[in-house]
């Protein structure tokens, strides 16, 4: 089976590669096969805007039948994340990606810590929430969360989103300064992905 993965973002992509890679025949992008993953997410919830993902990419499968013919069975996987912090009640959530300015990494986290400047309560938690949604409609979902806190400052390098000013519990690190083994034995994204593979 072909595992198809809604998104852009090569980082994902890796990740998710790198963790279910042994479950699937082959795992590709949108981009690999000419379509695209810009589903608007209208959710509220990290489930809500997963499935609408996967939802829209099985649709345009299904509407373009030499792409459907060439990949043979298939899946869709679709995940969405984003941080949540105690001290603004759960925000950023599904809004993490459009917290300051939509897509700018960089500028969210500067506007995180601009936000929390003053809070001692920095404590946080990434969470996801992955949507396996089969050609013929069967949905299968996990969540995945981990626990943290927020960082005064930018911490590593390494990483996408808010990996660097989030001090992980798990390694005593930032994501930012975690290699991308350490990062993926214990991030939401493959808490999520791991739980998934217990039950496909």
């Amino acid at each position: 089976m072909v595992l198809i993965i809604a998104t852009h973002n090569k980082n994902k992509v890796n990740e998710i590669k790198a963790i279910l890679g042994g479950k699937f025949d082959k795992i590709v992008s949108a981009d690999e096969i000419g379509l695209t993953a810009q589903a608007e997410e209208t959710g509220t919830t990290f489930y809500q805007n997963a499935l609408i993902k996967a939802s829209d990419l099985l649709s345009q499968i299904k509407n373009n039948p030499e792409i459907s013919k060439e990949i043979g069975d298939y899946a869709v996987l679709s995940d969405d994340s984003g941080i949540c912090v105690n001290a603004l009640f759960g925000a950023p959530g599904v809004n993490s990606n459009r917290f300051f300015i939509k897509g700018d990494d960089k500028a969210n986290r500067i506007h995180m810590l601009e936000v929390l400047k003053d809070n001692v309560n920095r404590k946080a938690h990434f969470e996801s929430c992955v949507v396996l949604l089969y050609s013929d409609g069967k949905i299968t979902s996990q969540i995945g969360i981990t626990e943290g806190e927020i960082l005064q400052e930018e911490k590593g390098s390494g990483g996408f989103g808010y990996d660097c000013i989030f001090y992980s519990y798990d390694i005593n690190k930032s994501f930012g300064e975690a290699t991308a083994q350490e990062k993926n034995a214990v991030s939401h994204r493959a808490r999520a992905l791991n739980n998934l593979l217990k039950i496909i």
